[in-house]
């Protein structure tokens, strides 16, 4: 999968409708720990940063063409992974960013037991690198000094099978 303009145009196309409303979810997800100064790290189209509270910094990184930020701070309340860690081919430039947080809040496909590999919307080899469960979420977190406060699928519907995860740091 490359990650041109035309990737990134074509998803802005296809999510305009739903990029606010998922948006929105996500920072309601977030609230409990009141940020005020975020990274969204692969952050796409910036649909995350474009419809945020006006009184929170977002900071946006990506390995895309898309406008950003960059990641200019040393200290972040929140690094958000939203529908990224599917697409890493390699997870070490995390262990930096990973530093830099207190919390960290993602979204991923999470599979159904009862669905079958190839009859699930989100089974995209190529696009998709990795494919979790919900306890090697937790795991990799824990490697890297994480506990996770909260899972749960709170952008279900419109999305499906996507899984939110809300981890602090010890």
């Amino acid at each position: 999968m490359t990650y041109d303009l035309d990737y990134y145009e074509r998803m802005l196309r296809l999510n305009a409708q739903t990029g606010e409303q998922i948006s929105k979810v996500r920072w309601e997800w977030i609230n409990e720990i009141n940020p005020r100064i975020v990274l969204d790290y692969g952050s796409g189209c910036g649909f995350f940063r474009t419809y945020r509270p006006a009184d929170i910094t977002v900071y946006s990184y990506d390995v895309g063409p898309y406008p950003q930020t960059g990641i200019e701070l040393t200290i972040y309340d929140v690094v958000c992974f939203w529908d990224v860690l599917e697409h890493l081919p390699d997870f070490k430039p995390l262990e930096p960013v990973l530093a830099l947080s207190r919390y960290v809040a993602l979204s991923l496909p999470i599979k159904p037991q009862d669905t079958l590999w190839n009859d699930w919307k989100h089974f995209k080899p190529g696009e998709h690198l990795h494919y979790w469960t919900g306890e090697t979420v937790q795991e990799f977190f824990q490697k890297y000094g994480f506990k996770l406060m909260k899972s749960g699928y709170p952008e279900c519907p419109p999305r499906q099978d996507i899984k939110s995860f809300l981890f602090k740091k010890l």
